[in-house]
């Protein structure tokens, strides 16, 4: 039995009011350690990161069903096996400096993210078909990899299907609803699903769904927010994290507000 805090208790003391979106993406290629290490020396004390499988299983970092953008590979993730993704370049399409860098797995990722002491936001991405099994796989490797001790990181999805087998599976894992135009079915979905947080599209969000939200004890969390303005109004709209690809200017802008929220 896992004796770790209800996730609804401890998700407002854990978050902070920035989250580097797939690592310092901005400034090193994203999804990669690279672009973990790099979010942490600009500061940021969470990263988020998108989690899909290999054909043969393997939980990986990677945001698109295709490899082309973000690699030297062509086709779809789904069609190769982990040792053949492993060989891939996946930092040279952002910068030569980053040439050799490689797509991580889950393990490796986890592994960092304790070395260097961050907590961290997995979202499930999975490509098409794919929602249960990536889910079931992602439960399982954290429930082998992560410490008995630290509490578990965020899942969060826009696979409905992919939170359902959380649920299902690993009911004390914090989950998270990520959605783009919050809506009545939204908040009604986030009951179904015994979700502690809502991810909204920065562009979408209100006074009124954060004040709602907040009365349920739900955080909201805005992506993808690069500007400090914008970043400040959603913080004082009662946003409870600003997910961004800049962390560094983001600390720099936000700085003074958020050790007054520490």
């Amino acid at each position: 039995m896992d004796h770790r805090l209800d996730p609804m208790e401890t998700i407002h003391a854990r978050l902070s009011p920035i989250i580097a979106h797939r690592g310092a993406s901005a400034r090193a290629p994203e999804n990669t350690l690279a672009a973990i290490r790099l979010a942490a020396a600009e500061g940021a004390r969470w990263v988020e990161v998108d989690v899909k499988l290999s054909r043969d299983g393997v939980c990986i970092l990677m945001h698109d069903d295709l490899l082309r953008r973000t690699t030297n590979g062509r086709g779809e993730v789904a069609q190769y096996d982990i040792d053949e993704l492993a060989r891939l370049d996946a930092g040279s399409w952002f910068n030569r400096r980053f040439a050799g860098e490689r797509i991580p797995t889950l393990v490796e990722t986890l592994e960092l993210c304790l070395a260097l002491d961050l907590d961290i936001n997995l979202e499930i991405k999975p490509c098409p078909g794919r929602q249960h099994e990536t889910a079931i796989r992602m439960v399982e490797t954290l429930q082998r990899h992560w410490p008995a001790g630290r509490p578990w990181p965020l899942i969060s999805s826009f696979a409905v299907a992919s939170l359902e087998e959380v649920r299902l599976h690993a009911p004390e894992m914090p989950r998270g609803l990520l959605i783009g135009r919050p809506t009545k079915r939204a908040r009604d979905m986030l009951d179904r699903l015994d979700c502690v947080t809502l991810h909204c599209d920065a562009k979408r969000v209100s006074r009124e769904l954060v004040s709602k939200l907040a009365a349920t004890g739900r955080p909201v969390l805005c992506y993808t927010v690069n500007d400090p303005h914008r970043a400040r109004r959603l913080l004082e709209m009662g946003v409870a994290s600003i997910i961004t690809d800049r962390p560094a200017d983001l600390q720099s802008a936000l700085g003074a507000r958020q050790e007054s929220r520490q």
